[in-house]
């Protein structure tokens, strides 16, 4: 899977994702799905404020190639179904957001939570265990700052964890600074990116065209 020539290196805003990487808190290596730039309106004007690389683990092409094997680029692309596959999949994933301008933690936390908590609650399932998840996710990023090239890890497991890290340069620890027990916070946080409204159409398009490669290389 590592040796197919669709699994290669991608470069967005001078950030250089590798083909393959082992993040924080697993035993597994994943290979890069795609990567694209998170751009946000500011007065008129599209900044860019973050390169992200979202990852999978190998087995995602077998679990995902049953029901989307032998679609083309702009198929995958415009299917909300194909990237909500990947976010329940049963597999690991492990997102990278690079900073390319600064943030903090607070900023990119507080974001993120009332995100989630506004679409679980609208979905009715916001419970006593996604409010503590909340808590314990804005917690741990409460004291950080990101400047240009400092990158947020999330790790997602299947069975149900998300592991966080940090790191100010392009580096990638072994362990992360917190774990979370929670599936769908996790899920949330990856179709936050690629989901229906995701942020980053770039991240989608990106996944569209590799995993539509990787998916047809292993059309028999």
């Amino acid at each position: 899977m590592s040796t197919s020539p669709s699994i290669t290196e991608l470069e967005v805003e001078n950030v250089t994702f590798p083909p393959t990487v082992k993040p924080p808190g697993s035993t597994n290596t994943l290979f890069l799905g795609g990567a694209g730039e998170r751009e946000v309106n500011m007065h008129g004007n599209f900044i860019k404020i973050t390169a992200i690389g979202v990852y999978l683990e190998d087995t995602a092409v077998r679990c995902l190639a049953a029901k989307w094997r032998g679609k083309n680029t702009a198929e995958l692309a415009g299917s909300v179904e194909f990237y909500r596959d990947i976010v329940t999949g049963n597999f690991e994933k492990f997102i990278q957001v690079t900073t390319t301008m600064p943030l903090t933690g607070q900023q990119y936390s507080e974001k993120v939570s009332d995100h989630c908590v506004a679409i679980w609650k609208s979905l009715g399932i916001y419970t006593d265990a996604e409010a503590k998840a909340i808590e314990k996710f804005l917690e741990v990023f409460k004291y950080e700052i990101f400047l240009p090239g400092s990158s947020i890890l999330l790790t997602i497991s299947p069975r149900g964890s998300l592991t966080i890290g940090f790191t100010k340069d392009d580096s990638v620890p072994e362990d992360g600074k917190a774990v979370i027990e929670s599936t769908i916070l996790g899920n949330s946080l990856l179709e936050l990116i690629v989901g229906k409204n995701g942020v980053s159409p770039a991240v989608k398009q990106s996944l569209a065209s590799r995993l539509s490669k990787l998916l047809n290389e292993n059309h028999n």
